[in-house]
């Protein structure tokens, strides 16, 4: 019988990578679209693509939204889908300060409850088949803290803590829990995010906030998610997969320069990268003699 999977908001980024490559491979994938004009985007990508997706409307952060989705992918699924990929989310930017509550609780329900509300929904049926998986996609921010991000990384190291735990918890029944943290690829989630963005002009960290379009500029230019997705398509089709899979060389030097470095170094770094902090003038000056004598790199 071909396995059912889930992939949540598959109609973009890493979630329609991971739906595509999934679909591929062989699984009956259902993924899930907020609107009907998505959902229907995500089909004509399969199309192209030449595999099958199927479709159901489904907004993570709304509870009834969510019940009345899985309702209709447990009479899809035969009782319930055989995985899930929590892939959905959202980032909201700005220093911990500039956002308010109301940005807080949109973030964390959409990267935190939400996950743990469909494990809620999918869990009974796979303990009762002794068989299943759930694939949560988090971040090197679930692992690495840095400055106006602050609220993302919560959710993120809130998504591992709780991954971490339900790993332990269902391993008796017979499911899998694993995360996936990929390093800095080609999605559209930072773009969409600077909606969100809390006014800049009665900020502390206006000047900030400026080196933070030029990252997001070169984000446009990141590399392609496939990696994220042959990383979801392996932990679904090996007979043990990993508890964690940092996927990217950035996302694993990233790991293990915040694990090792001292937590002031660290500091330093992401403060100057950030433009919170200015290197001293004799740094500032011998880069630029670097840079006359051998050109931009």
């Amino acid at each position: 019988m071909t396995k059912s999977v889930v992939v949540t908001g598959a109609t973009g980024g890493i979630g329609l990578a991971v739906a595509l490559e999934l679909a591929g491979s062989g699984f009956d994938v259902i993924g899930t679209a907020r609107t009907e004009e998505k959902a229907e985007r995500l089909r004509e990508s399969a199309e192209r693509a030449e595999v099958g997706v199927r479709t159901v409307l489904l907004d993570v952060a709304d509870a009834t939204s969510t019940v009345r989705a899985f309702t209709e992918i447990a009479q899809m699924t035969d009782g319930g889908p055989w995985a899930v990929v929590n892939n959905a989310g959202i980032a909201q930017p700005g220093a911990i300060e500039d956002v308010d509550d109301e940005g807080v609780r949109a973030q964390l329900e959409t990267n935190l409850v939400a996950p743990a509300r469909i494990a809620r929904l999918v869990l009974p049926q796979m303990r009762r088949r002794r068989d299943g998986r759930i694939v949560n996609i988090s971040s090197l921010s679930g692992r690495v803290s840095s400055p106006f991000v602050g609220w993302y990384c919560a959710s993120k190291q809130g998504l591992a803590a709780v991954s971490n735990a339900l790993r332990i918890e269902t391993a008796g029944f017979g499911v899998k829990v694993v995360l996936i943290e990929p390093g800095s690829f080609g999605t559209d989630i930072w773009e969409r995010s600077m909606a969100r963005m809390p006014p800049r002009k009665t900020s502390a960290y206006q000047d900030s906030y400026e080196v933070a379009d030029e990252v997001l500029r070169r984000a446009k230019t990141l590399p392609d998610p496939a990696p994220v997705a042959h990383a979801v398509r392996t932990a679904l089709s090996v007979p043990r997969p990993r508890p964690r899979y940092l996927v990217g060389n950035d996302a694993r030097a990233g790991a293990a320069l915040d694990l090792l470095a001292p937590t002031a170094l660290s500091d330093y770094a992401k403060g100057v990268a950030t433009g919170l902090r200015t290197p001293p003038e004799r740094v500032t000056r011998a880069l630029a003699r670097l840079t006359r004598r051998h050109g931009p790199r």
